[in-house]
């Protein structure tokens, strides 16, 4: 009777081991796409950095949600040396937070994403309606490459183009200058300059190329009609608000519920222009 409890025991002690390699591998497989900080108790809070920056740039508002909310904070997988996945990123990425959200049970989400992160929220918003409960797109489009490419298509968008070609073969010196000049147009704060340039200048180059691809290539724009759920934008003045408001406008046309705040004298990256409004619409947001 012994050696049959024995062996019994130790068939249910292997089933369980068993169990807990495949939850241990179905999560490793959704978080090789991103490395996930989470940090407070709570309702669940999701946030995404913009392109090439890391989880950091949320430090000072997981500091305060933390305190009441239980925040995942991503890393994307190429940035902030995280390890790079293959193409097509972006689509990668998506997959693996829905299969995290999955994993890790979290009921009714709010998202917080700047720039890519973003985008990359009402994507999910669009796909995957009821895993999400609001959305706060701080400074990002549906379409970026509708703004920053005459004519645009989406199907005009390949990886292999001169520009990809020319960024993948320039020096170090040569990659740092651009950084240096995008940061600057980016944001006002000269203080906060260098730790995104830094940030830059950390990413697997063909992630920091390829990526940027799939994010022009995405366009969302008529996909927003399917978004159930709000959503809070908060948008950058500099340089020029009306012309930002029209392509705000024009952008977000087919999006039901959503709420415009925008901030002054600030360029993209909002919670470094402007830190306590920030912090003040972000925590007002998430009630």
């Amino acid at each position: 009777m012994k050696k049959l409890s024995l062996l019994s025991d130790l068939k249910k002690r292997s089933l369980s081991l068993g169990l807990v390699l495949i939850l241990l591998i179905s999560l490793g497989h959704a978080q090789s796409a991103f490395k996930v900080e989470v940090v407070g108790k709570g309702d669940p809070i999701l946030l995404f950095p913009g392109f090439a920056c890391t989880g950091d740039v949320w430090k000072d508002v997981t500091r305060e949600l933390a305190k009441h909310y239980e925040c995942h904070v991503f890393t994307f997988a190429g940035f902030g040396g995280v390890p790079a996945i293959g193409k097509p990123w972006l689509p990668k990425i998506k997959d693996a937070v829905v299969q995290y959200v999955h994993d890790q049970k979290l009921q009714q989400a709010i998202i917080i994403g700047h720039s890519l992160g973003g985008t990359l929220g009402l994507w999910l918003a669009a796909t995957e309606p009821a895993l999400f409960k609001k959305i706060i797109v701080v400074d990002a489009l549906p379409c970026m490459g509708a703004l920053m490419i005459p004519n645009y298509k989406a199907s005009d968008i390949v990886y292999d183009n001169p520009y990809s070609k020319k960024l993948l073969e320039i020096d170090s010196a040569a990659f740092r200058a651009m950084a240096v000049q995008q940061t600057a147009f980016m944001m006002l704060n000269k203080e906060k300059q260098a730790q995104v340039v830094d940030w830059i200048m950390m990413t697997d180059r063909p992630t920091y190329v390829y990526g940027y691809v799939d994010l022009l290539k995405l366009d969302l724009r008529e996909d927003l009609a399917r978004i159930k759920i709000p959503v809070i934008v908060l948008a950058a003045t500099h340089p020029d608000k009306a012309m930002i408001e029209k392509t705000y406008n024009e952008q977000y046309a087919k999006l039901g519920d959503k709420v415009f705040y925008y901030a002054e004298n600030s360029a993209h990256f909002i919670m470094y222009d402007q830190p306590q409004w920030f912090l003040s619409k972000i925590a007002e947001s998430v009630r």
